[in-house]
């Protein structure tokens, strides 16, 4: 199956020969010039990597880098013309997967694209080993064996899953399990999350999938 990369650059002849490269080397790729489009159209389509231009109208690429972040974990490649601007962005710690310097080459581009996607398909392979989630059943099966889940673990599990590495407050899971906007407590998360981490654990000790981190919340750690 074809992946597809997100180009976000305002210039658009640049925008168009890098998307004919990727094009050519088996991708599928889309354009978008205008930085206040992407967070809703990446909410909208499939997107394995995103490669982000900094200075774009709209909205600047710090700021929807960081928008991203709160909900998706796919790979991201900055942009800028400036290189002081990549020792700025590397200092800030954003997290981004690779940072380019435009004048760029096209070729190098499309080489480091293609390592991001394969090291991302790699990791997929790895988690899909030890935890698979049907989406369409609710079946759970860590290492092969069957794992019977409530609605809500399910639906934590599976957010989890979708955006690994991405760390979530309480309350972002609770908008997560419960559509209907009833009122919960931070306990309640914290009850499905210890019920979560029994069943998994009980099939198999070693599998500790989902990580606490400390007046934040919990992310995804497999």
């Amino acid at each position: 199956m074809s992946q597809h990369v997100l180009i976000v650059e305002d210039e658009e002849s640049l925008a168009q020969v890098l998307g004919e490269y990727l094009t050519q080397s088996g991708l599928i790729t889309h354009i978008i010039t205008d930085g206040s489009q992407v967070i809703e159209w990446v909410k909208k389509n499939p997107v394995d990597l995103l490669i982000l231009d900094l200075m774009l109208p709209g909205k600047n690429g710090l700021d929807i880098y960081r928008e991203l972040r709160t909900f998706t974990g796919i790979p991201v490649v900055m942009a800028t013309a400036r290189i002081d601007e990549i020792d700025r962005l590397i200092g800030l710690e954003l997290g981004a997967d690779d940072y380019i310097c435009k004048p760029y080459s096209p070729r190098e581009v499309v080489v480091r694209v293609k390592n991001i996607l394969r090291r991302s398909t790699d990791e997929m392979k790895m988690v899909d080993k030890v935890l698979s989630i049907n989406e369409s059943t609710m079946q759970v099966l860590v290492k092969g064996k069957e794992v019977s889940l409530t609605r809500a673990e399910f639906r934590l599990l599976s957010h989890f899953h979708q955006h690994k590495e991405q760390v979530f407050s309480r309350e972002q899971l609770m908008t997560q399990i419960y559509s209907d906007n009833r009122v919960v407590t931070d306990r309640t998360i914290d009850s499905h999350i210890k019920n979560l981490r029994r069943k998994i654990q009980n099939v198999d000790a070693e599998v500790d999938c989902i990580q606490s981190i400390y007046g934040v919340g919990y992310k995804f750690a497999l």
